[in-house]
């Protein structure tokens, strides 16, 4: 569910539990995608027939297509109206804590961790942790920084 808030009242999201993105399965043609898009085909993610014998019994997706995935559950966790520009600033510290085997779901969960002023606008600091369904670990988590300027 999205959480919409006015960007005057950005600062007073620190401590605020945005709860989980929706689902989103991870399909063999998307990991392709991202290995043609990154010109990493390494075989555990890229050739199913071969991963079944491989450390994880199957095709994995690439760690940062699971994190890249972070920006779309962003969107869908918070919306900020009466800005002019939503940047995504970077990462902090970044752990990749168990693969996401192709065919497995994955969402996010966000809590808004840190809320700083800068020249122009916010930046915020968010604990973002993107699980597997029916893991007994998270697949990534991670501190994301997002800028937003009125």
């Amino acid at each position: 569910m999205t959480t919409t808030i006015a960007y005057d009242d950005i600062a007073g999201l620190a401590g605020t539990d945005l709860g989980w993105s929706d689902w989103l399965e991870i399909t063999q043609d998307r990991v392709d995608l991202f290995a043609d898009a990154t010109d990493d085909h390494q075989w555990i993610h890229t050739d199913p027939e071969r991963a079944k014998d491989g450390p994880f019994g199957g095709a994995i997706a690439h760690g940062f297509l699971s994190l890249s995935l972070a920006v779309k559950f962003w969107t869908e966790l918070l919306d900020v109206t009466g800005v002019t520009t939503k940047v995504n600033y970077g990462l902090d510290k970044v752990r990749f804590i168990s693969p996401v085997k192709v065919g497995a779901r994955v969402r996010m969960n966000a809590v808004v961790a840190e809320i700083t002023e800068i020249a122009g606008g916010y930046q915020l600091a968010v604990d973002q942790t993107i699980e597997i369904e029916g893991g007994s670990k998270p697949a990534v988590v991670a501190r994301g920084l997002y800028r937003f300027y009125a």
